[in-house]
């Protein structure tokens, strides 16, 4: 049961899970632009619990666009085709009718393969099923704590390596799907570069030490062998996505989240076939992982 975080805000009502990962907040109206003092409670909030929720928001993509530059610069989104005349929205449309498996359906923290990973994602439902639709959150920070000192000494001065290869590369699971999809995948040689960033990775505003790493983008560990990579990565993504870590986010119609991708990783789960599931998103470009 969710219970209000007594005393910590002024203008705004939070309530937490039992764990403190994931947040509701009520009492504002994302519509309109956001007084400065409000504004800095809402972050403050994300910053706090890592993925929040507002009930009740039903915009439109001009206030959706509105809101998101109030969080931050809009971040970069390769790979899948905007909608028409919003070229900063995706539209994660699946038909009742689709066979192709549901999109963002394996652990990730989303574009972790750009030299500047988004700050947060935003997603707002228009249509949500009735049954299944549920996206799962991962705190990293907390399973970063958990780890034993000597793995965390360990860890502290390794760079995994991320690309968008495995999902969106010339031989990646989009490029071999047979099933027809409605939103328009971009697979693109561009996917199968690679990058490195901090395994551990430090988050600016709350200076918590987060695992910086997901299934679906990190794919080695510089200067590890590739069974050694796949050894150490297993253990931690295990470990990462353990029910201890997870939070499961069960939508409603109207409903806005915005979460982290620098301390969080998440899954979208499926179970809603013969259903129109839409949902509207956009990304707040971030900094360089440190």
């Amino acid at each position: 049961m969710l219970k209000e975080a007594a005393g910590a805000y002024r203008t705004i009502q939070v309530f937490p899970q039992e764990s403190g990962f994931g947040a509701e907040i009520v009492g504002v109206d994302l519509s309109r632009p956001l007084a400065p003092e409000v504004l800095s409670e809402v972050k403050a909030a994300w910053a706090r619990h890592g993925v929040v929720s507002f009930p009740d928001q039903p915009l439109s993509l001009n206030e959706l666009e509105a809101f998101t530059l109030q969080i931050g610069r809009f971040g970069v989104d390769p790979f899948i085709a905007p909608m028409p005349g919003h070229p900063n929205v995706l539209e994660l449309r699946r038909e009742p009718d689709e066979k192709a498996t549901n999109f963002g359906a394996g652990w990730h923290s989303d574009w972790s393969f750009q030299p500047k990973p988004p700050a947060a994602t935003i997603l707002h439902s228009e249509v949500v099923p009735p049954v299944g639709g549920d996206t799962l959150f991962a705190d990293c920070a907390r399973a970063y704590d958990d780890l034993s000192p000597g793995m965390q000494k360990m860890l502290a001065p390794l760079r995994a390596v991320h690309s968008a290869g495995f999902a969106y590369g010339t031989k990646g699971v989009f490029a071999r799907e047979t099933e027809k999809r409605t939103m328009q995948i971009i697979v693109s040689e561009e996917a199968d570069k690679s990058l490195s960033h901090p395994l551990v990775r430090t988050h600016p505003v709350t200076g918590r030490k987060a695992l910086y790493i997901s299934p679906v983008y990190s794919h080695g560990i510089e200067g590890f062998s590739l069974k050694e990579s796949r050894a150490l990565l297993g253990f931690l993504f295990e470990h990462m996505t353990g029910e201890d870590y997870v939070y499961r986010h069960k939508w409603k119609p109207k409903m806005l989240l915005m979460w982290d991708n620098r301390c969080t990783v998440h899954f979208a789960e499926g179970g809603y076939d013969g259903h129109l599931r839409v949902m509207h998103r956009t990304t707040v470009a971030g900094e360089v992982p440190a």
